[in-house]
C-alpha cells in the first residue's frame, strides 16, 4: 500500500498540488490512523493534509476519485445465443454444453469465461503495476503499455487456448473471444486514466516548452490564459531565485591569509575565521513599458512581468505609455496582475506610440529617479508613426544610469524598416535584445536581476 500511496502523491503533484517530503510523510501517518476502509475518511485525509488553497483542495479531489476508482471490467458483447434457444430445432443440450469451461484452459481463460469482475479487475491491477504503469508519460505509449498488461496476464496462452478450441469447441471459442474484447476494452481504459493521472505533468511541461517558445504575437486567443500562467511561474521562478540573498554572498568568501595570521598564536588552527565582503549595489531599476496598439498582443505579458519585478526587486519604479507616459508602481504594487493591466491599459493602453513625447514626459517629471545606480529597462518597438523619436533625451538617460536595456519584441530583421527608430536607439543601449518569446524574456530579465547579487 505505500507503493500505491507513492503513486498518488506523483499524481498529485502532476494535478498541481504542491507537496513537500514531509508534507508526504504527514499524509502517510494520517492514513495509517484512519485507514482505507471509508473512502470519504480517507479522501478528507488527504485534503487535510496536502492542499494549501481552495484550488489544490479542488485539484487534489478530483485527482483522488480518477485514482481510486477503477475502471469497471467491460461485459462481452452479446453473441446472440439466446435468440438462438428461442428459435425452433435448436438443441439446449449443445448450448448448455458450449457453457461448460474446457478443461486444460489457461489461467487467464478460466477468468474471463467465469466473468468474475472482481477477479478480473485484481488482476489487471497486478498487471498494471507488474508492467510499472505509472511510468507513462505521453499519450503516444498506450499501445505499448496495454500490450504489457495483456502480457502480464497471459495473452500469449490465451491465443493458444483459442487456436485450440476453433477446432474441438467453436462455440466456447467465441464466447472466449468475445470476453477478450471486453478485457482489452477495460485494459484500454486504465492506461488511458493512467495517462491522465500520471502524464499530465510531462503534457504541461510539453504544453509549457512550447509556448514558451512561440512568438508572443502570435498567441491565439486560447492560449493567453495558459501563457499567462507561464509568465506567473517564471516571476515566481525570478522571486524564489534572488528574492532572498544567499548565506554565502551575505557572508562573502574566506580570506586565508587574514585567517591564518588570526591564528597563528594556536598553531594555525583555525579558530577564527576571516571574510572577504564585496560591496554589492542594491538592485533600483526604472522600468518603461510601450503598452501601444503595435504591441497590445505583447504588452500584458510585459506588465505582468513588471509586476514580478516589483516583488524580487525592493526598488522598482514602472512608467508605461503610447502618446504621452505615466508612473504606474503604485498600480503595481497594489493591485492584483490582472486588475493593474486592466487599469493601466484603460488609462494610457492602445493608443498610437509616440516615444519622442513620452520621452519628454519621463524627462520633466522622472529625470531625478535616475542614478548611478540605476538600470533602466526600456520594452517597446521603437515604431514612433514618424514622429521626433527625440534619441538626445534617451542619450541623457542612458549617461544618467548604470545601463540602458532594450527589449524589443520584433525580430531583428524587422528592426530600421518603415518607422522603427531602433538604430537610432540602439546606439545609446548597453543592452538590445530581441524579446519575442517567453524564454527570451525570462532570460533578459534574469540577467539584468543576477548583475546585482
Amino acid at each position: 500500500m505505500r507503493e500505491n500511496l507513492h503513486r498518488f502523491f506523483r499524481a498529485a503533484r502532476g494535478a498541481g498540488v504542491r507537496l513537500s517530503p514531509a508534507e508526504s510523510i504527514d499524509a502517510m501517518r494520517a492514513v495509517a490512523k484512519v485507514g482505507f476502509a471509508d473512502r470519504t475518511i480517507l479522501r478528507d485525509t488527504f485534503l487535510l493534509t496536502l492542499a494549501k488553497t481552495q484550488d489544490e483542495k479542488a485539484a487534489l479531489g478530483d485527482c483522488f476519485d480518477l485514482f481510486f476508482d477503477q475502471p469497471e471490467p467491460q461485459s462481452p458483447p452479446e453473441d446472440g445465443r439466446a435468440d438462438q434457444k428461442d428459435q425452433p430445432g435448436s438443441d439446449p443440450s449443445s448450448d448448455d454444453a458450449g457453457d461448460e469451461p474446457a478443461e486444460g484452459l489457461g489461467q487467464l481463460a478460466q477468468m474471463l469465461l467465469g466473468q468474475d469482475r472482481n477477479e478480473i479487475s485484481a488482476a489487471i491491477a497486478n498487471a498494471a503495476n507488474a508492467a510499472s504503469l505509472s511510468d507513462i508519460r505521453y499519450f503516444t505509449q498506450r499501445g505499448i503499455f496495454s500490450g504489457r498488461i495483456l502480457d502480464q496476464m497471459g495473452i500469449q496462452r490465451l491465443r493458444d487456448d483459442l487456436d485450440d478450441l476453433a477446432a474441438s469447441n467453436p462455440a466456447l471459442a467465441e464466447r472466449l473471444t468475445h470476453a477478450l474484447d471486453g478485457l482489452r476494452g477495460t485494459v484500454r481504459d486504465t492506461v488511458s486514466q493512467a495517462l491522465t493521472l500520471y502524464g499530465r505533468e510531462e503534457s504541461e511541461n510539453l504544453r509549457n516548452e512550447i509556448l514558451r517558445n512561440a512568438p508572443l504575437s502570435r498567441i491565439e486567443p486560447r492560449q493567453v490564459e495558459q501563457m499567462r500562467r507561464l509568465i506567473r511561474q517564471i516571476a515566481r521562478r525570478l522571486r524564489e531565485r534572488y528574492s532572498k540573498p544567499r548565506k554565502r554572498q551575505r557572508r562573502g568568501h574566506l580570506d586565508v591569509r587574514r585567517t591564518i595570521r588570526r591564528n597563528a598564536a594556536w598553531g594555525g588552527v583555525p579558530f577564527l575565521t576571516a571574510w572577504k565582503r564585496r560591496h554589492r549595489d542594491r538592485p533600483k531599476i526604472v522600468a518603461i513599458c510601450d503598452v501601444s496598439g503595435s504591441v497590445a498582443r505583447v504588452s500584458d505579458f510585459f506588465l505582468l512581468l513588471i509586476h514580478s519585478l516589483h516583488e524580487v526587486v525592493d526598488d522598482v519604479r514602472s512608467f508605461a505609455f503610447s502618446g504621452h507616459l505615466i508612473e504606474v508602481s503604485d498600480i503595481l504594487e497594489s493591485k492584483s496582475p490582472e486588475a493593474a493591466m486592466a487599469e493601466i491599459m484603460s488609462k494610457v493602453g492602445f493608443g498610437s506610440s509616440d516615444y519622442g513625447n513620452s520621452f519628454v514626459d519621463f524627462e520633466r517629471g522622472w529625470m531625478s529617479a535616475i542614478t548611478p545606480q540605476t538600470t533602466v529597462i526600456v520594452l517597446g518597438d521603437a515604431r514612433s508613426n514618424n514622429l521626433d523619436p527625440r534619441a538626445d533625451i534617451l542619450r541623457r538617460i542612458a549617461e544618467r544610469s548604470k545601463r540602458l536595456v532594450w527589449l524589443n519584441p520584433e525580430g531583428r530583421m524587422a528592426w530600421g524598416w518603415g518607422d522603427s527608430e531602433m538604430p537610432r536607439y540602439s546606439t545609446f543601449c548597453s543592452v538590445v535584445r530581441q524579446c519575442a518569446t517567453a524564454r527570451q524574456l525570462e532570460r533578459a530579465v534574469s540577467d539584468i536581476v543576477a548583475s546585482y547579487q
